[in-house]
């Protein structure tokens, strides 16, 4: 019995490893932004250029905000609160 359990666990493991999980699962396409500074930044270590802007925050964004939390999530519990 214990011989079929590890029998089984090895074949599944090694049919798991054969098949190219997610082989197929890409989309190949031309990157039309590739070696823009504004989005990629001058290097790969680097941030983009256009997270340097800065908004005035508006208060009309946090009340609609704070609205469709209260909708979402109102009365439930999330996880870690008791």
């Amino acid at each position: 019995m214990k011989l079929r359990k590890i029998a089984a666990v090895v074949a599944g493991v090694a049919l798991l490893s054969s098949c190219e999980y997610q082989k197929y699962n890409k989309a190949e396409q031309i990157d039309v932004r590739a070696g823009n500074e504004w989005v990629y930044g001058v290097s790969p270590d680097s941030s983009a250029r256009q997270l340097a802007n800065k908004y005035e925050d508006n208060p009309e964004v946090e009340k609609r905000v704070n609205a469709i939390r209260a909708k979402l999530f109102d009365g439930s519990t999330g996880a870690g609160e008791n």
